[in-house]
């Protein structure tokens, strides 16, 4: 991919910082020039960028991790997978304990919600993870710059320091990994405390009696479902015609939908949001339904805007060094995550592909390997996917709508957990596992499971479709008994011959 661009040589220059004992935290003080250039520097310390930077010391190269927040671990760290599964874990156990352990034979009395303690709870949780991640570099001997870095060239970077001061690190070679960002919604201004997005609805400070979510994809979903079993009503409008988001399974989704539904979420789909204002304490939101225009009026105590993230590029000089972009905002790479600027590449949320991650974490190593080694691989088609609702749902490979798309004769395998023995002694029965097949070959294609610990289980699909194996493969492999698991051996039994159990 613009091979002429890539073969230019990016001229080297410039001033340096002057190496000390490892590990440190640059600051605008102890800096001096004349050191010879990092071999990377990568710009972002979220997943992507600090694995990058850790694997980059790990094989013995001088790394540096340029970070804006004051704190590592990116958006995902500080303000979105973390925290929100804190929130999604303690939020169901109240939940379970005020509603669900009566069934069992716990009998409890004044079961009472403490959301300030739940909250210093889940920042307690960030805290440790972001020192432990500072730890991580420090034990690889990587540099940690705390600043807004941009481009003076393709080998010198500028650096805004969060301490007031300024300076300029030479590098051989940069990564951008500068992750993404909340997608505005036009003419709505979030406030973080009426009109909020996935960060405000982390830290609210009463529940809301009633909570609208705009979008209904995994962020939504899963807020939606924390803010549901603190007490709020929560009604979901989404512009699609289904949740979830693209690539999940259309059985799957459906029975997904059904079961929120049961937990009390309501849902407006094929609607479209038009407006969103605030009167006084309430949020007023405008919208239509896109199959016969009809106009729909919903009254809220707080909004949630989740429509989705865009890349974080703003800042970086980039079009000073020729990095181009496309319309939507991403860094464009080749096939080994190089950007059209000789020596500087990028992965994660800023350029293609789904915003995961561990997309991000494996995307950095490879990108590693490649500055070090010549070599360094993502397999895309195993990128799992998980929505951290309860119950949990998670993907990875083709949906059955995909494959008929593009033709593939394909099998299908089910296997509910209604008919796993520990699902049931554990009254966790909503859902099933689903293995999508060729059907010449046997070989696995995609694997959909909504269940308890969906999440955990899609691993194993993961590993299976990574070495090639095929479905008889996994069912002709021993599973403990009894084990959740067990229903991912029937499916797979199921998918080429009859499980078992069912």
């Amino acid at each position: 991919m613009l091979s002429a661009l890539l073969s230019r040589r990016a001229c080297v220059s410039v001033r340096a910082m002057q190496p000390m004992t490892l590990p440190r935290v640059v600051s605008a003080r102890g800096l001096a020039t004349g050191s010879e250039p990092y071999d990377v520097v990568v710009i972002g310390g979220g997943p992507g960028g600090y694995v990058a930077a850790i694997k980059a010391g790990q094989l013995g190269l001088r790394a540096a991790c340029i970070e804006k927040r004051g704190s590592l671990g990116g958006t995902c760290l500080n303000v979105g997978c973390i925290p929100s599964k804190a929130m999604l874990n303690n939020s169901h156990i109240y939940h379970d304990v005020a509603h669900g352990l009566k069934k069992r034979g716990v009998d409890v009395e004044g079961v009472s919600l403490n959301l300030p303690s739940m909250m210093k709870a889940k920042d307690k949780a960030v805290t440790g993870l972001t020192k432990g991640v500072e730890m991580l570099l420090k034990k690889n001997k990587v540099d940690y710059i705390k600043g807004m870095g941009s481009f003076a060239s393709p080998t010198t970077l500028d650096v805004e320091l969060l301490d007031g001061g300024k300076t300029q690190v030479e590098a051989k070679n940069v990564i951008i990994a500068t992750g993404s960002e909340v997608t505005p919604f036009p003419g709505v201004e979030i406030d973080e405390k009426q009109i909020v997005s996935s960060t405000g609805a982390l830290s609210l400070e009463k529940v809301p009696e009633k909570l609208v979510v705009i979008g209904g994809g995994v962020i939504g979903l899963e807020l939606g479902s924390v803010w549901s079993r603190l007490g709020a009503q929560v009604t979901v409008v989404e512009f699609q015609d289904s949740i979830g988001g693209p690539g999940v399974d259309g059985e799957l989704v459906a029975t997904f939908k059904k079961i929120l539904e049961k937990q009390g979420l309501k849902f407006e789909l094929g609607t479209k949001v038009s407006t969103v204002e605030k009167s006084g304490d309430k949020v007023t939101i405008k919208a239509e339904v896109k199959k016969d225009g009809q106009p729909k009026e919903l009254e809220a105590d707080v909004v949630l805007m989740s429509i989705g993230r865009r890349p974080v590029t703003s800042g970086l000089n980039l079009e000073a060094v020729g990095v181009e972009v496309d319309q939507r905002g991403r860094v464009v790479v080749d096939d080994q995550y190089n950007t059209t600027c000789k020596g500087v590449k990028c992965i994660g949320d800023a350029t293609f592909g789904p915003m995961l991650a561990h997309k991000a974490e494996e995307e950095g190593i490879a990108a590693v390997e490649l500055i070090k080694n010549g070599f360094g691989h993502v397999n895309y088609d195993v990128i799992p996917s998980v929505i951290y609702t309860y119950p949990e749902v998670a993907w990875v490979g083709k949906s059955e709508e995909t494959l008929k798309e593009e033709g593939v004769a394909y099998k299908v395998g089910k296997f509910p957990f209604l008919a796993n023995s520990r699902a049931k002694t554990n009254d966790e029965t909503d859902g099933f596992v689903k293995f999508v097949v060729e059907k010449e070959t046997d070989r696995v294609l995609g694997v959909h499971i909504i269940g308890p610990n969906a999440g955990e289980m899609i691993a194993s699909a993961c590993l299976a479709m990574e070495y090639s194996a095929s479905a008889e493969d996994i069912a002709r492999t021993c599973h403990a008994h009894p084990t959740l698991s067990e229903a991912f051996k029937e499916a797979a039994l199921a998918s080429y011959d009859k499980p078992i159990n069912f």
